[in-house]
């Protein structure tokens, strides 16, 4: 599993790299300078008030968490910070299998189509 953001600013950073669009959710990413700690593939999860009560955007999390376990050790690039942002009525009932297939053509999207 990749290392977990969880300072605001590493949030905030990301937020201002690229962004990659799919129904299940929003990916935001960024390629970390060289003078900025930490190695290999860092990845973090928000999902706002509006995806649901706490439970829905628990669960809405977790399948976030699944599938950056599934997909960022083989596509998610080395010194890259990831942010998977949940949706609204999406990432909580969308498909398991539509949503990695989704996370990998994000990220080809995100890295200029190659990933």
């Amino acid at each position: 599993m990749p290392a977990t953001l969880t300072k605001r600013a590493e949030f905030l950073a990301a937020a201002r790299g690229g962004r990659a669009f799919s129904r299940g959710f929003v990916l935001q990413g960024r390629r970390r300078r060289a003078e900025e700690p930490g190695e290999g593939v860092r990845v973090g999860f928000t999902c706002s008030k509006k995806v649901g009560n706490a439970v829905a955007r628990n669960r809405a999390k977790r399948r976030l968490r699944e599938i950056a376990r599934a997909v960022l050790p083989e596509h998610g690039r080395p010194g890259w910070d990831y942010v998977l942002i949940g949706r609204a009525g999406a990432t909580g009932s969308r498909d398991f299998a539509l949503m990695t297939e989704e996370l990998s053509r994000a990220l080809g999207e995100l890295h200029g189509g190659a990933s």
